[in-house]
């Protein structure tokens, strides 16, 4: 598949997508994916990058023509508006606020939840709770809805586990890492140098510090998947 352009190389350098941490910071997990050191710093080989994220691509867009759904994870500010974005444009779910413990591996609870604020606000909506309550009773509504969307709005119409989960920043969200372990669900990582790749089942060796590297990655992954799904002529029926 023809998702990376010829000059693949010229645009990751441009979004630092090859800047490492520190050498005291790595670690030693990320040799094989580490080309140099250049002012104390580990600079990330491009090729591996490249490579990783080509086959990256192409396996989910194999998974998006089985109709798999996918959860973005990512809560680091500078992304969040990235993750959301990208996940909407692709038809994924998404987290990009907090990651609330147990949200996968206590699904049962997590599932109750996401029907009530659904059903909460399919009333607001509908304006049934303006006609029957006081002004303060329909701002504290508002208030708590707004809360949910906060924690819950990228997966409100998740019905389900989720089949592949990409993690932005495994050092941030290892409660995510945790739970995806555990359940089996299979993870595509960003790696940077400071991050083990055995946690992930597709690492990507990138920069996970700099919005541009961010950016640049998952908009290949989602241009993949989105392709998949067009080719079923349909996209999944998500409401976000």
């Amino acid at each position: 598949m023809g998702v990376l352009k010829k000059n693949i190389f010229k645009d990751m350098i441009k979004v630092a997508v090859h800047l490492g941490h520190k050498k005291s910071e790595w670690n030693p997990k990320m040799g094989y994916y580490i080309l140099t050191e250049c002012r104390n710093l580990h600079i990330i080989n491009l090729v591996q990058t490249a490579h990783f994220l080509s086959g990256t691509c192409d396996f989910v867009l194999d998974a998006a023509r089985k109709r798999k759904e996918f959860l973005i994870v990512g809560t680091r500010t500078y992304a969040a508006d990235l993750i959301a974005s990208a996940a909407k444009k692709a038809g994924c779910h998404y987290v990009n606020y907090k990651w609330q413990g147990g949200l996968l591996t206590n699904w049962s609870t997590t599932k109750e939840r996401l029907e009530r604020f659904r059903n909460l606000k399919q009333k607001y909506d509908s304006g049934l709770f303006h006609r029957r309550r006081t002004k303060k009773e329909i701002a504290l509504i508002e208030k708590q809805l707004a809360l949910l969307q906060q924690y819950l709005g990228g997966i409100l119409y998740m019905k389900k586990l989720p089949d592949i989960v990409i993690i932005v920043d495994q050092q941030k969200e290892s409660t995510a890492v945790r739970e995806c372990r555990a359940l089996g669900i299979p993870i595509i990582g960003l790696v940077d140098t400071n991050c083990d790749p055995d946690l992930v089942d597709i690492p990507i060796p990138a920069n996970d510090d700099a919005r541009g590297s961010v950016g640049l990655i998952l908009n290949k992954i989602m241009s993949a998947v989105s392709y998949g799904y067009n080719t079923i002529n349909k996209q999944p029926n998500l409401k976000l």
